[in-house]
């Protein structure tokens, strides 16, 4: 019994760990933001002069994100592209292909905003959101 309670406490300590929050990064002077004001940036809506960077399509942290700031699944937020290019009326932003890669470009450019996996997290990016 003692053995299946380990192995099921194991279990669950892999499970919490594998699921770190997703968090919106600026470069190290950035200041905070709001989930709203995060909203309407990663959806090219107001007037920010952020320059806005997503993970490519089908990253897990990308799904996350989006279910928690933009409330929207890959699918809509696939549609809701397609449909701003269609009309004129906006352009996804840039994407990049990993969280290194992130970093490095979010910390090169004071008016940039991305978003990792707290886990990924360095001295190099300023956490401005935990949605």
């Amino acid at each position: 019994m003692n053995k299946l309670l380990s192995v099921i406490a194991l279990s669950l300590s892999a499970v919490v760990s594998a699921q770190a929050a997703v968090v919106v990064i600026g470069a190290p002077g950035a200041a905070d933001i709001s989930a709203s004001d995060a909203k309407k940036m990663f959806l090219g809506k107001g007037s920010s002069s952020a320059v806005v960077y997503e993970l490519d399509e089908g990253n897990a942290t990308r799904s996350e994100f989006h279910s928690k700031v933009t409330k929207k699944s890959d699918a809509q937020l696939k549609a809701f592209w397609s449909k701003q290019v269609f009309t004129g009326k906006g352009n996804p932003p840039a994407t990049v292909n990993s969280a290194s890669a992130m970093k490095s470009t979010i910390a090169s450019n004071p008016n940039a905003i991305g978003y990792i996996d707290e886990a990924d997290l360095d001295d190099s990016v300023k956490v401005i959101l935990k949605p």
